[in-house]
């Protein structure tokens, strides 16, 4: 919680997802704002790019706010950023509806590493974000109760908050000879695109529209739509509550330090020990300036490279999806590691699983012409459940 008090403009943290380091006020209407990043349990590989405050007793003047403390580590490689000169953050005057700024409205410092937004405002509140927001608020908005909906919870996390699943089908129809897909969102809580992509899937999923209606009769969809709950609501970036990468530890997951992963994991492949199948399964990530799409290509069989390829090829038709060079290779040409396998690395090597990850740039898109907005995440998850039923689809 951070509430700060400088001249006549507040500064608050306090709400979900609500994140932000220590300010410094330069002038009454000039803040430098340090991003609090979040690194691992070793104190390693920081990451600074989630931020969300929101600002109150604004005055009709221009402000310039400094985003600063950017530096970080990936994968232990020191001194990357995932803040960028191609960053534009979102604001919003009812915390619901987000614009980015425009290009004109922010700068980028590469000597200071600082990126600095200037803007005049237009209401006395106002939230300022990296990128569009999706909380718990927003996810319950989408489990009304349905015909076609079973939402149950799989497991908790380290402080003990829901993980759920859905499973989206016309129950009316036996499940004998559906396709089973699975999407996974969210193992990162910065990567808040995932859960607009999720939540753009259900909603058409629950739809009325008659290619929604052909898809449930067709299929079978399990839908983890916020993997780290405890990092959405309290502000983190990429570390579970125990500073574990929920999207690494896969082959070596301890339940206690790991219930996030323990949870989807022994879901997953409950379901094959219980006598069902898998035809695809998707984990959705965001990146800063990257779409793209990985998979077994060599490890798996003939058919797991069909799948990816033909996926790829509908999500350029269907969504916003830019990568030429997709499908990409995901297992490598060395041996993973031990205790470094992401999810979908982990499902096929243990079960021969056509497990993909898939990347969303949240820099300019280049189809688009520029950043994607929570609206263009929503109709890409739409784009993606087609996809994935064309890929798996039996002529």
């Amino acid at each position: 919680m951070l509430g700060v008090l400088m001249a006549a403009v507040v500064i608050s943290t306090s709400f979900a997802g609500g994140s932000l380091g220590r300010v410094e006020q330069v002038t009454p209407t000039h803040l430098r704002c340090a991003v609090k990043g979040q690194t691992d349990k070793d104190g390693r590989n920081r990451q600074a790019n989630w931020y969300y405050f929101r600002l109150d007793n604004l005055q009709p003047h221009g402000m310039q706010i400094d985003f600063r403390d950017l530096v970080g580590e990936y994968d232990f490689h020191a001194g990357s950023y995932s803040v960028t000169p191609n960053t534009r953050p979102v604001y919003s005057y009812d915390n619901r509806h987000w614009t980015h700024f425009s290009s004109n409205q922010v700068t980028w410092d590469g000597k200071q590493v600082q990126l600095t937004v200037r803007f005049k405002p237009a209401g006395r509140t106002m939230w300022i974000a990296h990128m569009a927001p999706y909380t718990r608020r927003n996810l319950d908005q989408i489990l009304a109760p349905n015909p076609y909906l079973k939402t149950r919870i799989i497991g908790h996390s380290v402080h003990h908050r829901d993980i759920p699943l859905l499973t989206i089908t016309d129950s009316g129809v036996p499940d004998t000879g559906k396709k089973v897909v699975w999407i996974v969102a969210r193992q990162h809580a910065w990567e808040a695109g995932t859960s607009w992509v999720a939540d753009g899937a259900v909603r058409f999923l629950l739809s009325n529209d008659k290619t929604a209606n052909r898809l449930r009769r067709l299929n079978i969809f399990m839908i983890l739509p916020m993997f780290d709950p405890d990092g959405v609501a309290e502000g983190s970036v990429r570390f579970n509550a125990n500073g574990y990468d929920t999207n690494r530890n896969w082959d070596a997951v301890k339940p206690d330090l790991m219930p996030e992963i323990a949870a989807a994991r022994s879901t997953i492949l409950g379901s094959l020990d219980a006598g069902g199948h898998i035809d695809v399964l998707v984990a959705m990530h965001n990146t800063e300036d990257e779409d793209y799409i990985e998979a077994p290509l060599k490890a798996g069989d003939a058919s797991v490279k069909a799948v990816a390829e033909a996926l790829v090829k509908q999500l350029r038709v269907e969504t916003s999806f830019y990568d030429p060079l997709s499908p990409r290779e995901s297992m490598g040409d060395n041996p993973i590691p031990a205790g470094q396998m992401d999810i979908d690395q982990d499902l096929f090597s243990e079960r021969k699983i056509p497990a993909f990850l898939m990347e969303l740039m949240i820099d300019r898109n280049p189809r688009l012409g520029r950043p994607r907005t929570e609206a263009d995440f929503v109709r890409f998850g739409a784009g993606l459940v087609k996809s994935l039923a064309a890929a798996v689809e039996v002529d």
